[in-house]
């Protein structure tokens, strides 16, 4: 019965060196299988692409000119093209021509909102002159808005001395 504890006390070391031993031998083959123009990343958090793959070592091109020799333990991770470039290049795939729309609704009522919206006046988000707003009736309501603020920012100390 005493040794029952030691038993699984065992039994979890060994579990826990085989998971590690797995790992190890996953990022070996990982490490194996860079070829020449294929994008990695650093332990360091480092993208770039390889130029050369020696014994222990691995040329990395990380821009026009830029050539770093790394060791092979230092590569975390080897990309796919696809997230290689939208990582570095921020080449994004387009998510919405993949996406199913529940009901058919949506497909014909685009035409009628498109036609409608593009009848309206567009709205003007630039910055406006202060000469600009005091010759427009409409803005009065932002000019009292405005005076509001004004008195906000004086805090009221100006007739209290």
């Amino acid at each position: 019965m005493t040794l029952l504890p030691f038993i699984v006390l065992i039994g979890a070391m060994f579990l826990m060196t085989r998971s590690a031993k797995k790992k190890q031998q996953q990022a070996t083959d990982m490490r194996n299988q860079m070829q020449p123009g294929s994008g990695v990343r650093t332990i360091g958090g480092m993208y770039a692409t390889v130029k050369e793959v020696s014994e222990d070592t691995v040329l990395l091109d990380a821009g026009p000119g830029v050539e770093l020799l790394f060791a092979k333990n230092a590569i975390g991770a080897v990309l796919s093209d696809d997230e290689y470039n939208r990582i570095v290049h921020g080449v994004e795939h387009d998510l919405k021509s993949d996406l199913v729309p529940d009901d058919a609704s949506s497909l014909t009522e685009s035409d009628a909102a498109d036609t409608a919206a593009s009848d309206e006046k567009p709205v003007d988000l630039g910055k406006k002159a202060e000469s600009d707003e005091a010759e427009e009736p409409s803005d009065a309501v932002a000019a009292e808005a405005k005076a509001d603020d004004d008195a906000k920012k004086t805090g009221g100390d100006s007739d209290a001395k």
